[in-house]
């Protein structure tokens, strides 16, 4: 077990820079990310940075130093989720989890057992997933009913790209066999024509309204529980996607108060592109909330077939996906983020979706003079990238694009994405090493909490490529798994370098800040199938424990 002094366990759950602290950590194998130095046997921290890292026959004086046992665990460079929903991640401790439901039934048991404990309101929930459901159909409204009858019931797909509602949330939404579907969305009809409850993409801002409205602390609260999961799991940082631009004043006063004990970069909502782009990057905390990227949606989901592709789903021939926008509607935000030195992060999944991005990225870059460009190298981001055609590889490269996967989609997308997509699409899907041989940064996320958002699962996901079952599929393509080192590189200092920082995050090497997980097991050695199962022991921001299993 890890050993702490007495101190640092004092100091376990405390957040922010005002208490960055002195340590001494050993007794485990360090891996430090450093291709000419990949190991140390001893680092040394102060004042929240790294001032040592290396033999501990050559360590200088231990003086004033707190003292970390590891008891044989392995640590290695603090852990980012390259894309992650950080409010999500909170709800999904708060509300309705239909994750791992195994069945229609199953979760409509959860939802009858939710409503007879909450028996007023509208009931709120996500994470069903019907790939691997005996019934292997969406949720409709008729199964809403059946298990809370009367209530308003919006249960969001795990993909966060549809949402199932009750016949009471339609009839109050005024959503009927006439209603037309907004542009990029889709409102799933019955043979009758009457709406079967699901609403796809732009169609579900049709029941927005039915929300309940959170009150500041209850917004606050859901943060609280999202970091809680997060330091628990092991990351040291987040990549926040979609951040509501009215939320960002809470984060960082959250931050300034010592309330956020992990590093959150925000991609912000839409709608304060325009605001964040006239005032700058943001950032507080001596860095502990940064701000300086806008996230944006080209198309939908593969799951509800929402994702833009060039050649229709090889399982419903009459859908090629939803596009969300058009270049005609970004390149002027592209162009303005460009001389406002922003980041964009745009989301893609189908190849057409992806394609578009790349060319509107581009068009973009060309449009403006580089004298015009506020920084230099912009870092501009694809989201998912799932879906790509071989043939557009080169342009990630080129650009460059950073692509920001997420490898967990790919070990459970196995299940339906062959019925999907066919198999020669499969070529270009989840291409994590084809990506990382052409040159480009492929940054690790989760996207929890579409996923479980656990980074051993998506350390596994990238070097196994397999499910957590051991099973992989007919020609799954085995050769896009990554290397333990690549993947180290993917949740380390490649989201360092895509948020700006990797001349202080990424590594542990002398001179950056003290950012550490963890585990109980060795990521670089033990075999495959026991990665997923092994656990988080130790989170250090700054030089501060943050948690620890202990």
């Amino acid at each position: 077990m890890l050993r702490l002094t007495a101190l640092a366990l004092l100091l376990a759950g405390a957040a922010g820079p005002a208490l960055a602290q002195n340590l001494q950590i050993q007794g485990g194998t360090i891996y430090t990310g450093v291709e000419a130095a990949p190991r140390a046997e001893l680092v040394q921290v102060r004042d929240g940075r790294i001032v040592f890292a290396g033999r501990a026959a050559e360590a200088p004086d231990a003086s004033g130093l707190t003292d970390i046992n590891l008891a044989g665990a392995t640590l290695f460079p603090g852990f980012t989720d390259g894309h992650a929903h950080l409010d999500g991640i909170g709800w999904r401790e708060l509300t309705l989890n239909l994750e791992g439901s195994t069945s229609v039934a199953d979760a409509m048991a959860r939802l009858t057992a939710w409503a007879a404990a909450n028996p007023s309101g509208p009931i709120v929930g996500r994470g069903w997933i019907e790939t691997r459901w005996p019934e292997a159909r969406f949720l409709t409204r008729q199964d809403l009913d059946a298990a809370a009858p009367g209530r308003v019931v919006l249960l969001g797909r795990a993909d966060g790209h549809a949402v199932a509602a009750s016949s009471p949330a339609l009839a109050a939404a005024g959503i009927t066999a006439t209603t037309a579907a907004p542009s990029g969305g889709e409102i799933l009809k019955a043979a009758d024509g009457r709406p079967t409850g699901l609403l796809v993409d732009a169609a579900m801002s049709l029941v927005d309204s039915l929300f309940p409205q959170q009150d500041p602390e209850a917004v606050r609260n859901a943060y609280r529980a999202g970091f809680r999961v997060e330091v628990a799991y092991g990351w040291t940082g987040i990549h926040f996607m979609s951040a509501p631009w009215s939320d960002i004043p809470m984060l960082e006063a959250m931050a300034e108060a010592g309330e956020a004990p992990i590093r959150v970069y925000n991609s912000i909502s839409p709608d304060g592109a325009a605001a964040l782009i006239a005032s700058g990057p943001r950032s507080v905390a001596d860095g502990r909330v940064i701000t300086r990227a806008i996230k944006y949606y080209a198309d939908g989901a593969l799951g509800s077939r929402g994702a833009a592709l060039f050649e229709p789903y090889a399982d419903s021939p009459g859908s090629r996906g939803l596009m969300q926008t058009t270049g005609v509607e970004m390149l002027p935000l592209y162009e303005a983020a460009l001389r406002g030195g922003i980041q964009l992060a745009t989301h893609a999944i189908g190849d057409r979706g992806n394609h578009e991005v790349t060319d509107w990225y581009a068009a973009a870059m060309h449009a403006v003079p580089r004298a015009e460009w506020a920084v230099a190298d912009p870092r501009w981001r694809i989201e998912h990238a799932q879906i790509l055609r071989p043939a557009d590889y080169a342009a990630f490269g080129d650009l460059p694009i950073i692509a920001s996967m997420q490898p967990s989609h790919a070990i459970g997308d196995l299940h339906f994405a062959a019925a999907r997509l066919g198999d020669e699409r499969l070529d270009g899907a989840y291409a994590w090493k084809s990506l990382v041989d052409t040159g480009v940064i492929v940054v690790g996320g989760s996207d929890a909490p579409v996923e479980r958002g656990d980074p051993l699962i998506e350390f596994y996901a990238a070097v196994a490529r397999r499910d957590l079952e051991g099973f992989q599929g007919a020609d799954w393509r085995p050769q896009e798994a990554v290397s333990r080192e690549t993947a180290l590189k993917m949740f380390t200092l490649w989201p360092a370098y895509a948020s700006f920082r990797e001349a202080e995050l990424g590594t542990i090497e002398v001179g950056k800040r003290a950012d550490f997980s963890a585990f109980d097991i060795d990521l670089m050695t033990v075999p495959e199938a026991d990665i997923p199962h092994g656990r988080a022991v130790l989170t250090v921001v700054d030089g501060v424990v943050v948690w620890s299993r202990d």
